[in-house]
């Protein structure tokens, strides 16, 4: 006869942390993280709240494994053989990308810097860096401008995704308009802007800002 430690043993074991981290993912992408309780995991699960706290020991360290596979997928994308500043670009749009596509991500992030999907990004661009040549005391500030950009600006597009405001061509729409109706003498630079605001693509206004910092960090290599 299989006692009930038995069964409980190996309905555990059965449960792994990954399939727990995925629904988890699964979770967060459709109902936001309030949403995100260890009994709606387990009923998703189909398990008993017990076995998942096996494997994970409350919401904290769910929601930093969850990020941890979120960004680990990104890291293994961009992995090859292209060019460093390539190789930049790519880790950036990528973790751009995954922001966008779970906005929780970019939450999460901000709230522990030394959590290791944070410490897998900064070590990413850092790697870059060092073989473009950028100098060793230069090292930190660039990789710090880099992260902090990726971070900043990829998490306020996720955070502008989810506020509710009409659909975004009526939004910048508006926004634009009213730069135009500024005071000239005044605002003169966002009277100037305001058409490039109603027409701009989010990423690819990402994608030069990179281009900005890659630039500014090119006129320190070889100093």
């Amino acid at each position: 006869m299989v006692s009930k430690a038995q069964r409980t043993e190996r309905r555990t074991d059965a449960l792994s942390k990954e399939r727990i981290v995925e629904t988890a993912i699964e979770i967060l992408d459709t109902d936001g993280e309030n949403a995100l309780t260890f009994r709606a995991l387990a009923a998703r699960l189909a398990t008993g709240s017990g076995a998942i706290y096996w494997h994970v020991a409350n919401k904290n360290e769910l929601l930093i494994a969850a990020a941890d596979h979120i960004v680990a997928h990104v890291i293994d994308d961009v992995a090859g053989g292209s060019a460093p500043q390539e190789k930049i670009r790519a880790l950036a749009l990528g973790v751009f990308d995954a922001i966008d596509a779970h906005p929780w991500v970019g939450t999460q992030l901000s709230r522990a810097p030394w959590q290791t999907a944070v410490l897998q990004i900064f070590e990413g661009l850092g790697g870059q860096l060092r073989a473009l040549g950028v100098p060793g005391r230069a090292q930190f500030d660039a990789g710090s401008a880099l992260l902090n950009y990726v971070l900043g600006v990829a998490g306020q597009n996720a955070a502008n995704a989810r506020r509710p405001h009409p659909d975004r061509s009526a939004f910048l729409d508006a926004a634009a308009e009213h730069w135009e109706q500024l005071d000239p003498a005044q605002y003169p630079f966002l009277r100037q802007v305001a058409p490039q605001l109603r027409d701009h693509d989010d990423r690819e206004q990402f994608v030069a800002g990179i281009d900005l910092i890659l630039a500014g960090i090119g006129t320190v290599v070889g100093d």
